[in-house]
C-alpha cells in the first residue's frame, strides 16, 4: 500500500491553497490532525489505523533530521513494518549523538547514543536504525512482554537480524536496561508467527510448561504435510494458537478440521487456544495437563 504524506502548511500552499483555505479545511474536518503541524486529507487518515499515522509522523520527522540523527525505538520498528503490541505511539522516538541533547516533548523523544557501523539504514528515504540495533533498543526500554513480542517480529520480518544482535548489544555495554536486555534477547524466536504466538511462549514459560518446537512440519496419514504452531514430541501433543484472522470463512474451519483430525490419527493430543485465554493461561495449561494425560493412556493401551 502507497501511504500517504504528510502535510504541512508548506506543502498545502506549494499547492495552491491559501492560509484561509486551509483554516476553512481544518475547521471542516476535511484536513485532520496528524500531530502539530501535520495533517492528512481526511478520507486518507480515516484509512489508516494508529500504527499507520504513527508511521507518517515519523516519515515526517525523518526527513528533517540532521546527518548526525535517525529515527530509531518504537518509531524506527513501524517504519520497517515490524509489528507492534500495546505500545505508545505518541511520540516519535529519534536518536542523535550525545553532543545534542536529548529531550522529551508532546510529540518528539530524543535519545543521545553513540553508532557503530551498520546501526543505520534507510526506510522511505529516511535514517532509521537497522532492525538489529532497533531490536536491542526496544528490549532495553520497553517492558518485557511487548519487548519480546516486537523482537520477534523484528527477527520474523529480517532473520538475518538474529546474528547481528550479540554485536549490537556488546556495544550498547554503557547503556541502561542492558540485564533485562540481554534475558529479552536470549527468548526471542523469528518462527513465532503473530503477536499472539510470542505471548504464548511467554506465558508457557511464566507457567512452567516444557519448551516446544516451533513451526514444525509433520506428515500426516494422507500424505499432506501440515505445520503446526507448537509442538512437543516426547508428549506427543500439538499447540494451536487460534488468533482472530486465522479462519476468515467456512472452509478455513472445514480445513483446520480435517488437518486436526489427521494430527489425531497420528495420536497425537491437539490443545487450542484464542486470545483472550492468553488473560487466563492457567485454563490451557490445565487443558495440556488433560492432553499429556490421555497421550499416556494412549500410549499404554497401544503397548499392552
Amino acid at each position: 500500500m502507497d501511504e500517504p504524506r504528510g502535510l504541512t502548511r508548506k506543502t498545502l500552499i506549494a499547492s495552491g491553497m491559501s492560509e484561509n483555505s486551509i483554516r476553512r479545511a481544518l475547521r471542516s474536518g476535511e484536513l485532520a490532525n496528524v500531530a502539530h503541524g501535520l495533517y492528512l486529507w481526511r478520507k486518507d487518515f480515516d484509512a489508516l489505523g494508529t500504527v499507520e499515522r504513527h508511521r507518517v509522523h515519523a516519515r515526517h520527522v525523518g526527513s528533517t533530521l540532521d546527518t548526525d540523527e535517525a529515527i530509531s525505538h518504537i518509531s524506527a520498528a513501524t517504519l520497517h513494518r515490524i509489528d507492534v503490541w500495546d505500545v505508545s505511539l505518541r511520540r516519535v522516538h529519534v536518536s542523535r549523538p550525545p553532543s545534542r541533547s536529548g529531550r522529551v516533548t508532546a510529540g518528539l523523544h530524543a535519545h543521545t547514543t553513540h553508532w557503530d557501523d551498520g546501526e543505520i539504514t534507510h526506510v522511505l528515504g529516511v535514517p532509521v536504525t537497522s532492525i538489529a540495533r532497533t531490536i536491542v533498543d526496544l528490549a532495553r526500554t520497553l517492558p518485557r512482554d511487548q519487548a519480546i513480542a516486537v523482537g520477534d517480529a523484528g527477527l520474523r520480518l529480517d532473520p538475518g537480524a538474529a546474528s547481528q544482535i550479540s554485536r549490537v548489544l556488546e556495544a550498547s555495554r554503557c547503556r541502561y536496561g542492558l540485564v533485562s536486555a540481554s534475558s529479552v534477547l536470549q527468548f526471542l524466536d523469528g518462527r513465532s508467527e503473530s503477536i499472539g504466538e510470542s505471548l504464548s511462549r511467554i506465558r508457557m514459560r511464566e507457567y512452567g510448561l516444557p519448551v516446544p518446537d516451533l513451526q514444525r512440519e509433520l506428515v500426516i496419514f494422507d500424505g499432506r504435510r501440515v505445520r503446526v504452531d507448537f509442538y512437543w514430541e516426547d508428549l506427543g501433543v500439538v499447540g494451536e494458537f487460534d488468533d482472530n484472522e486465522k479462519y476468515t470463512g467456512p472452509r478455513d474451519l472445514i480445513n483446520e478440521k480435517r488437518r486436526e483430525d489427521g494430527l489425531r490419527d497420528l495420536g497425537l493430543e491437539v490443545v487450542r487456544w484464542d486470545p483472550e485465554e492468553l488473560e487466563t493461561f492457567e485454563v490451557v495449561v490445565r487443558r495440556f495437563e488433560r492432553a499429556v494425560a490421555r497421550r499416556r493412556m494412549w500410549a499404554l493401551d497401544r503397548a499392552q
